[in-house]
């Protein structure tokens, strides 16, 4: 339920102002409004205003006009990190000396708005997955997007933690148990803030050790669909969290994590896994390696996330007691909050096969089913070299990058991560020729070591059919052309223990017919 507004006459009569089509010069029906529990937004033209309520609540303080007047100036600042063409600046509302209000006029200021450039609401994220027309193409753009955007910020070490997370689940507790027999079941409650518990124990470590680190920055802190919209063709972040520090100086994996939550409750498995996986290859090596390490906090971090719109939808269901869907999706948020916590054995599927034998198409197609959400890490090989060399992944490398020795680090890379990501509990798909009888023994060799379960799986396919792959590829990873495949031919494979599989046909076939050959190694 949104809260209260105390009378206040100055700022009513700038809601009025704001409100009133002739304001802008338009036509009666020319303003749309939308409120949400802080703020209320004004559409007019080309325009959007925001204005702030006069409330005060545990976690924000709109109480003055100066304090909305400061909130405004921060949002702009903050915002403008990732959406500056959005932000146009800070308006005020004033005084004219006949005693009538002005929008961003001369005299006294009454009030303050933030002036927005107006979008189509069509093209917002959150919009467009309700149409199914998010495509994988505009989630992979907008993690890379986040992963630079991370790497800028500067470090934030009085925020973050473990002491600090506890704080969070204890916030959590509180909210769930207001609706406790109403909209959540008390003893669901008991027992998902005592998994949470259990969790944040696990990995206490973990989150202080990457505070420490650097790791914890100040975020976005709100990234979901419904904060995201498409300009210029470009998924592009807005609306972050401005008016409270400890929402938004957070674990990096913990921003990131709002989205992959988003994406995985509407049932978009296959666009939160390139996420998570575009994410990773868009960060610098050193990057790249700490965000593995700490993938151990996801289950916890994606719980959360679905905990904190478990209980955001409940409260909404209050305002709005006439929706009868509200209540099943707040306890859908909670199922799901529920079911990230739940252990899923780490797993290393390996994908071997010469250039064009379809191994990244059959990884991608794999790797959301593979683990706990939201599916493998994807190792591919042509991806580590050019992240090694600083290079984009559509960029073709020199001669030098295919060495031996420079094969060899990034074989060697490719483990390490593997090695990394296990260690955490999460799966990893290897995606990489492994022509090699000893690249196959030593991935093998990491899964031993760690106690995980190992598949390996080598596609097959004629001649013709490689090379037609690889000269058909664009805007790929893969510097691989019809030469190298000829290259590859003369290759001394040695005994293949993998599970053969024919590659072919169709992507179709080859998934259908390595999911078939994972179900029966899983039935032995």
């Amino acid at each position: 339920m949104s809260p209260a507004i105390p009378q206040n006459k100055d700022w009513q009569a700038s809601f009025d102002l704001l409100a009133d089509p002739a304001t802008y010069g338009l036509s009666d029906d020319g303003v749309e409004r939308i409120d949400t529990s802080i703020s209320v937004i004004f559409l007019a033209g080309a325009y959007a205003y925001k204005l702030r309520k006069p409330i005060k609540l545990n976690f924000l303080d709109f109480s003055t006009t100066q304090l909305r007047r400061r909130d405004c100036e921060r949002e702009v600042a903050l915002n403008r990190r990732t959406a500056p063409a959005l932000y146009l600046g800070v308006v005020p509302i004033t005084r004219a000396e006949d005693g009538t209000l002005v929008l961003d006029g001369a005299g006294h200021a009454v009030e303050w708005v933030v002036r927005m450039h107006r979008f189509d609401r069509a093209q917002m994220l959150d919009a467009q997955a309700e149409r199914g027309v998010l495509t994988i193409a505009t989630i992979e753009q907008l993690a890379a997007d986040i992963a630079r955007f991370h790497e800028a910020l500067p470090p934030e070490p009085d925020w973050g933690g473990a002491e600090n997370f506890n704080r969070t689940l204890l916030l959590n507790d509180e909210q769930y148990r207001d609706f406790a027999d109403d909209i959540f079941a008390s003893a669901a409650i008991d027992r998902l803030s005592g998994a949470s518990k259990a969790a944040l124990d696990r990995v206490a470590g973990t989150l202080d050790a990457r505070r420490q680190a650097g790791w914890v920055r100040h975020c976005h802190g709100d990234l979901h669909l419904g904060n995201i919209c498409c300009l210029d063709g470009v998924a592009t972040p807005f609306d972050c969290i401005e008016f409270s520090d400890a929402i938004a100086r957070i674990d990096l994996l913990y921003d990131l994590a709002f989205l992959l939550m988003d994406l995985w409750h509407r049932g978009l498995g296959r666009h939160a896994n390139a996420c998570l996986n575009r994410y990773l290859v868009s960060l610098t090596p050193a990057a790249c390696d700490a965000a593995l390490a700490g993938l151990g906090l996801l289950p916890l971090f994606l719980s959360c996330r679905a905990g904190v719109r478990a209980f955001v939808t409940a409260r909404t269901c209050r305002s709005h007691p006439d929706d009868p869907a509200l209540p099943d999706t707040a306890r859908a948020y909670f199922s799901l909050a529920e079911e990230f916590l739940a252990p899923a054995p780490p797993r290393l599927v390996a994908v071997g096969g010469l250039s064009g034998s379809g191994k990244s198409v059959l990884a991608r197609a794999l790797a959301p089913a593979i683990g706990a959400a939201p599916g493998a890490v994807l190792l591919r090989s042509d991806e580590i070299r050019k992240q090694l060399w600083g290079r984009a992944l559509t960029d073709k490398l020199p001669p030098e990058a295919y060495t031996k020795a420079a094969s060899d680090t990034v074989y060697d890379t490719l483990r390490q991560r593997a090695r990394t990501a296990l260690q955490t509990g999460h799966s990893v798909i290897a995606d990489a020729v492994h022509a090699r009888p000893e690249e196959r023994h030593a991935l093998e060799a990491v899964a031993i070591e760690q106690a995980a379960r190992f598949d390996g799986l080598w596609l097959d396919a004629p001649e013709p059919v490689l090379t037609a792959r690889v000269d058909a590829r664009r805007g790929d990873a893969s510097d691989a052309d019809a030469r190298v495949v000829r290259q590859q031919r003369n290759y001394r494979l040695g005994e293949i223990g993998w599970h053969k599989i024919s590659a072919a046909g169709t992507p179709e076939d080859t998934h259908a017919r390595a999911r078939h050959a994972l179900a029966h190694i899983d039935r032995q």
